[in-house]
């Protein structure tokens, strides 16, 4: 039982990220529109730090030390599919903290980046995710 409850929690946690790691360059395409210190750009501030911080931080955390736990209780350390999700994973983890870095750029009113460049970086989240779920399910190694 336990095992379900990590592995339901997980997957919460899971989720919760995602959304998150979806929406934050999403909002980040239109805040790069917003002139620097208007009232549209400073709204973005306050939604991009929200959701980074009460959203996507405490998710990431739960992901990690749940699906540790998960590998740890089931065994499964010696499982190539988990190497690869664990690599993929890593990535994923610093793609978020790459947001975090252009966050904190947008509130110092310093974004160096165009609308396109969050448009394409919106898509490596849902690469990353489709790969970890094709490991997860199929187990291919």
């Amino acid at each position: 039982m336990i095992y379900l409850w990590l592995k339901a929690l997980h997957v919460i946690a899971i989720i919760a990220w995602m959304a998150a790691l979806l929406y934050l360059p999403r909002l980040m395409v239109y805040h790069v529109a917003a002139e620097p210190g208007s009232v549209q750009s400073e709204t973005f501030k306050v939604m991009e730090r929200r959701l980074l911080k009460a959203i996507a931080n405490p998710a990431m955390m739960a992901a990690w030390v749940l699906g540790l736990s998960l590998a740890t209780y089931a065994h499964l350390w010696s499982s190539g599919w988990l190497h690869a999700k664990l690599a993929a994973v890593l990535v994923l983890t610093f793609v978020h903290t790459r947001m975090a870095r252009w966050v904190d750029a947008f509130a110092a009113d310093q974004n160096t980046h165009s609308a396109r460049f969050y448009r394409m970086m919106n898509e490596v989240p849902t690469v990353l995710m489709i790969a970890i779920v094709i490991l997860v399910i199929l187990k291919p190694f």
